[in-house]
């Protein structure tokens, strides 16, 4: 057993002595929950400072350095302002649609991190259809940015939100396609089946010349489905002002901000979890030593370690590239991605005929 599954063993076990069976079933799905919530502010804030201190790196500059030590608390201090403004919005604004929409995008990434494996059992929701449930419940984001721009009575809003519209329905096809590849691998929609499948090799080496397709599109299609540059279209501040969130501040602003670098660890933790073996460690062949060495990393380190490094590679894209225009945007989903996808599954498939992966 492992590290992580003692701990929610003994974590359960604890409640069953407190509790009767129903109750601390109960309180183990509000402790989840609350955990959960922290681990999205926190992880919020440290993205957001790890954003600023790789644009100074790339750009030659200092960063955040005056907030606290290495400028850490810089983050801590952005985030107590825009919960201590007032929330301003505009007259002729639908008030309820402008207020519902900021939960729409936290609700919808609280329940897309809910079936991602962090480690060996520890997931909140691991369910047998856990790849198909994150497409689903990842496509309701885009319902709070369309409600945004219309609730907000601003034409800018509106812009960002119909851009959005296209561009987030346009490229969750080359999500899933990208996704649908691996499965046909490993042939499960479960996470930790996912996960377990890669306890030799990662798929990302078991899948051959297709899976390293796969893992390409999935980082540029998640790229935009996130809204990052060079995709950010629905929030170009040069063209827009913020976008589909204009008329937002204080608290609601705060909710879409985090949202976004949120949906960020989202996209690299599936590609982690999908392409590098989420928790497990990286072994090489039959070469004993270095593979016993490489498993006393506790599971959840190799999960960070490899979502990080996806992390910073969407944040060099974004401090490297420029933004693209509409119509290069839809046209490198449409008439690249898309194709290439179809015919990477194909061939993904008469690998698996085959036998062709490790």
């Amino acid at each position: 057993m492992h590290g992580t599954e003692r701990f929610t063993a003994a974590v359960h076990q604890w409640l069953l002595g407190m509790f009767s069976p129903g109750a601390a079933h109960i309180a183990e799905m509000v402790l989840t929950g609350l955990a959960y919530l922290a681990f999205f502010a926190v992880a919020g804030l440290a993205l957001v400072y790890l954003e600023r201190r790789i644009a100074a790196f790339f750009q030659v500059r200092l960063g955040p350095n005056r907030v606290g030590p290495f400028g850490l608390l810089q983050t801590v201090a952005d985030a107590l302002k825009l919960v201590a403004k007032e929330p301003i919005g505009t007259k002729k604004a639908d008030h309820f649609l402008y207020s519902l929409a900021p939960y729409f995008l936290i609700i919808s990434s609280l329940m897309a991190i809910s079936v991602i494996p962090m480690g060996a059992g520890f997931s909140a929701f691991d369910i047998d259809v856990g790849v198909f449930f994150l497409i689903a419940v990842s496509s309701v984001g885009v319902l709070g940015i369309l409600i945004a721009g219309w609730g907000s009575y601003n034409k800018y809003s509106l812009i960002g939100a119909l851009r959005s519209g296209a561009q987030m329905i346009s490229y969750e096809l080359s999500v899933g396609l990208s996704l649908l590849t691996m499965i046909l691998l490993v042939g499960s929609l479960r996470f930790s089946d996912v996960v377990q499948a890669q306890s030799d090799y990662w798929l990302i080496f078991k899948g051959h010349i297709p899976a390293f397709i796969a893992f390409v599109i999935f980082i540029i299609s998640g790229t935009a489905e996130s809204n990052r540059t060079p995709f950010d279209l629905v929030e170009a501040e040069s063209e827009l002002g913020a976008g589909f969130h204009s008329e937002y501040s204080g608290i609601q602003f705060a909710f879409f901000f985090l949202s976004e670098f949120i949906n960020m660890f989202i996209i690299s933790a599936v590609a982690a979890t999908v392409f590098l073996g989420g928790w497990m460690p990286f072994h090489i062949g039959d070469l004993e030593g270095f593979n016993h060495i490489m498993d006393y990393i506790p599971g959840p380190v190799w999960f960070f370690i490899k979502t990080g490094f996806i992390i910073f590679l969407m944040m060099w894209f974004r401090w490297t590239f420029p933004r693209l225009r509409i119509d290069q945007l839809m046209k490198l989903e449409w008439k690249y991605l898309l194709p290439l996808n179809l015919l990477n599954i194909l061939l993904m498939a008469f690998f698996v005929w085959k036998g062709w992966y490790l």
